[in-house]
C-alpha cells in the first residue's frame, strides 16, 4: 500500500462549511466554518445584496443540475463496487432461527 494520503475538499450542503476529508482513512481532517454575512445597513447596499443572492441561487441551481447529470454515473460506480464486493464474498446458506435450536 502507498503512504500517500488523498484529501478531498467538500462544501457542506447544510452549513456551507469547507470540509477536508482523507479518503483513505475516511475521516474529516479539517473543518472551516462558513462566514456569516452581516445584515444590510444601507438601502444602496441592499440592492447589491439582492443581486449577490440571485447570483448565489443561480450558482447553486447550476450545481444541482450538474449533480443530477452525474447522478447516474455515481450510482453506476456504487453498483459496480458493490457487485465486485458481492462476487468476492463466498456464498453462504442463510441462517434461520430454527437452525439455532
Amino acid at each position: 500500500m502507498s503512504n500517500e494520503t488523498k484529501t478531498i475538499q467538500i462544501a457542506c450542503p447544510c452549513c456551507d462549511a469547507m470540509l477536508t476529508i482523507d479518503s483513505t482513512l475516511a475521516v474529516v481532517l479539517d473543518h472551516k466554518a462558513a462566514v456569516k454575512p452581516s445584515p444590510v445597513a444601507q438601502i444602496k447596499d441592499a440592492v447589491s445584496f439582492v443581486k449577490e443572492e440571485a447570483n448565489k441561487r443561480e450558482e447553486k441551481y447550476k450545481q444541482a443540475v450538474e449533480a443530477e447529470r452525474n447522478k447516474s454515473k455515481v450510482l453506476e460506480a456504487k453498483f459496480q463496487e458493490l457487485f465486485k464486493k458481492a462476487k468476492e464474498e463466498p456464498i453462504e446458506k442463510p441462517l434461520k432461527d430454527i437452525d439455532l435450536d
